[in-house]
């Protein structure tokens, strides 16, 4: 589908970049962060990768760019082409959605029961930890606490007044700290090898299932952009390449180049978050970001190992579908750990719904007896 300039040499990255300043969407003064960002993920790519290490090309530009931003190196996110890989995994996910799925969602309809539960249990302990615990103002405290889609939540809670660079760097951090635990966790205890292959290769795929992928995902964005739907890179080309799928034209997964690619730029997108943090947002923001995430994997696996015990999915799943981290990184977890792809991003799809349309009516609520 779209390549990445991460598979090429140091040479074809700084090509890239000019490239991308050529069409208007660099600066001068962005252009050589964006080639030292590129620079850093690769190498992390390649030490995940000598080292066997799991999941190097989400793991390893995350944690290089990570380490780069706490040295305070100027790093640049990649912008719209990070988000345009987005849409990869948005096919992904419509594709996985066949007739014999719909079949089961009778099946799913319990576990998924349990969502809307799910969120209120995490804001009735999140909010109280972040106002009393860590003297965050009102509105901070509860977007922060909420397990949504990090640009919602920021719009959210800039709208009410809140923080946008702690909301900024407290989410971050949950998404970090749940993509890195995951595959450790999943490992561990359950003895998950996390080399289920992403896909088939580009070369083994059929030509006109590629194109109406490609279609699938451009189109998908644009219109779920334009509308306003929520995470539009994932959610556009996830309803178009679900109705191809279903309708018997796609019957493949977007191929394992692109997947990879995916993984690297949504690797880049975390870990470049920190860029610029300062000592006081690190001991304030991101120490109460990553207490948080002690909370949230408390109740994740409290009500995933619920979920597996009542007999709604084994554990695998249950899990995957409780941590709440985001769309794409759970999809890329889900995925290399050979679990069901449609059953775990459904329940994080009704997750995101519920956080949306319900946490800014409860947060005037709130505000109102603050």
């Amino acid at each position: 589908m779209l390549n990445s300039p991460a598979n090429d040499d140091a040479g074809h990255l700084a090509r890239y970049a000019v490239s991308m300043q050529s069409r208007g969407m660099l600066s001068r003064d962005t252009i050589g962060p964006l080639v030292l960002t590129l620079l850093l993920a690769v190498a992390g790519v390649a030490l995940f990768t000598v080292m066997d290490w799991p999941l190097p090309f989400l793991l390893g530009p995350l944690f290089a760019c990570l380490i780069g931003a706490l040295a305070s190196l100027p790093l640049h996110g990649t912008g719209k082409v990070g988000e345009a890989f987005r849409t990869v995994l948005g096919v992904a996910v419509g594709t996985s959605i066949t007739p014999d799925l719909v079949e089961r969602l009778p099946e799913m309809a319990y576990s998924v029961a349990l969502i809307p539960l799910f969120v209120l249990v995490i804001g009735l302990t999140g909010y109280p930890f972040f106002r009393r615990v860590c003297g965050f103002d009102h509105a901070t405290a509860y977007y922060a606490a909420m397990p949504g889609g990090l640009q919602d939540m920021l719009i959210f809670g800039e709208q009410a007044g809140g923080d946008v660079r702690a909301l900024s760097l407290i989410h971050a951090t949950r998404v970090l700290v749940i993509v890195s635990l995951a595959p450790f966790l999943l490992t561990t205890i359950w003895g998950v090898e996390l080399t289920n292959p992403v896909g088939e290769p580009l070369a083994g795929l059929p030509p006109s299932e590629l194109a109406l992928m490609v279609v699938a995902a451009l189109a998908g964005w644009t219109i779920a952009r334009r509308i306003g739907l929520f995470g539009a890179s994932i959610l556009g080309p996830l309803i178009l390449s679900a109705a191809l799928s279903l309708g018997g034209f796609i019957g493949h997964r977007p191929p394992a180049e692109a997947i990879l690619a995916a993984q690297f730029f949504i690797g880049i997108g975390i870990g470049a978050k920190y860029a610029g943090i300062t000592w006081p947002e690190l001991r304030r923001d991101v120490l109460a970001g990553g207490a948080f995430c002690l909370i949230l994997g408390a109740l994740a696996v409290a009500f995933a190992e619920g979920v597996s015990l009542a007999g709604l999915a084994p554990q695998i799943e249950a899990f995957l579908a409780f941590a709440p981290g985001g769309q794409a990184e759970m999809a890329v977890l889900t995925i290399v750990a050979g679990a069901d792809l449609a059953f775990v991003v459904t329940h994080h799809l009704v997750r995101i719904v519920v956080v949306i349309l319900g946490a800014p009516v409860v947060a005037r609520l709130a505000g109102r007896r603050e």
